[in-house]
């Protein structure tokens, strides 16, 4: 047998050995032995009695066996500088005390965990640190402040302070989802109050700026010459003919569906032609009327053999091309914006400015209150008196712990 040569017993395919050459069997019925004459690094191999062995020499296995080797390296080098594989970081560090480096490996397996429990809840890591525009108390443009926090253990949720006096009552999370949703978030709405004397706003979006104190919407323009000044710079003569008449096509349809003269029989009412037969019928009765800027209809969609698609619909491209090349109109919500003098003068803040507020929440173990956990601000005296309520309250179990003791030595109460 030279060095490129290989032998195979196929005996069972539970096992493959390689070996070099000059190698003697012993076929004995109870034991298979093998054994090898030059350096290796074992004098004999004893079998099973059913195996499947692959004799080969390591002239012809050494190269593919140092090619694996360096694919598996370069692979483990690759992950580590990824931040994938522990292993490589710690080989590449030389980092050679065991329990270090399994220390290390349980910290690596405890953040992937987190990691991966993070980006099932939100969509990327910029999310998640996003939660301080979502959470705590925020200042809304309609003249509301909105609360949100995390409680999902909790089974009721409120806001209490100054401003409502201290009531867990007053402003509660509503009912359903719009008040507490299914993972733990508690949403609070606080109205602010209208001025006795003052009217509500006509427009139910109308905003307010907070900052400044005066705005668009203080100009002395009503809000319908601003909705007026954003349909005549948008449409066209001809254009705003259901804008203006919203019920014309509706009052027409039901004329002919349920009118005087609208069929009364299944009979009468006969067969409906399909719709480009009827659209031709309308064209001709209409080929005398005066041109309009409305879209055409007259190219129709028969699919080309595939079903009717509602998100393409073939249109017009002269006219599709001048739609888009019309300007949007004016942002109404932002004209009718008005500053911070006109909503002092309208509405008493919801929650003033310096007011003390908490978190109320019902849990199975009882009310808990907190300080929120986006609060923007929190007054040191407060943190001072709560952190004296509780060394006040340990001093008194404490004392009471010491009173129980001493009952018990002097009158060995045999049930404490």
């Amino acid at each position: 047998m030279n060095k490129s040569s290989s032998l195979y017993l196929s005996l069972a395919p539970t096992k493959m050995v390689s070996l070099s050459n000059q190698t003697r069997f012993s076929f004995h019925p109870n034991n298979l032995f093998l054994s090898e004459n030059r350096r290796l690094g074992i004098s004999g191999v004893n079998f099973p009695r059913k195996i499947n062995v692959k004799i080969t020499c390591f002239a012809a296995e050494r190269p593919r066996q140092e090619k694996q080797k360096k694919k598996s390296q370069s692979q483990s080098t690759s992950d580590a500088e990824a931040g994938v594989d522990p292993v490589g970081f710690l080989t590449r560090l030389g980092i050679a005390d065991r329990i270090f480096a399994q220390f290390l490996r349980e910290r690596h397996k405890a953040l992937k965990d987190l990691k991966d429990e993070i980006l099932k809840r939100h969509f990327d890591f910029r999310d998640l640190a996003s939660g301080f525009e979502l959470l705590g108390m925020h200042r809304h443009m309609e003249h509301r402040v909105d609360f949100m926090d995390w409680g999902p253990g909790a089974r009721y949720g409120a806001i209490i302070g100054d401003f409502n006096g201290w009531s867990p009552t007053e402003n509660a999370a509503r009912e359903g989802l719009f008040g507490h949703d299914d993972f733990g978030y508690w949403f609070i709405i606080l109205e602010d109050k209208l001025r006795e004397g003052e009217e509500p706003d006509e427009l139910y979006f109308q905003q307010y700026n907070y900052v400044d104190d005066y705005d668009k919407g203080d100009s002395g323009v009503s809000a319908e010459e601003i909705f007026q000044k954003a349909n005549d710079e948008y449409w066209e003569p001809g254009e705003d003919r259901f804008i203006k008449n919203r019920f014309e096509v509706p009052a027409k349809l039901y004329e002919q569906m349920f009118g005087p003269n609208s069929p009364q029989t299944l009979e009468e009412l006969g067969d409906i032609p399909d719709a480009e037969t009827r659209y031709k019928q309308w064209k001709e009765e209409h080929k005398n009327d005066p041109p309009s800027n409305l879209p055409p209809c007259d190219i129709i969609d028969k699919g080309q053999g595939k079903p009717y698609d509602i998100f393409n619909v073939v249109t017009s491209p002269e006219w599709t091309k001048k739609f888009y090349e019309k300007k949007p109109p004016i942002p109404y919500w932002l004209e009718t914006r008005k500053g911070r003098k006109a909503w002092l003068k309208k509405y008493i803040p919801a929650v003033p400015h310096g007011s003390k507020y908490r978190l109320y929440f019902n849990t199975p173990d009882g009310p808990l209150e907190r300080v929120p956990a986006w609060a923007t601000y929190v007054q040191p005296g407060m943190i001072a008196s709560g952190i004296s309520m509780v060394r006040s309250s340990i001093r008194n179990i404490t004392n009471c712990i010491a009173f129980i003791n001493k009952m018990k030595q002097a009158f060995s109460f045999p049930f404490i």
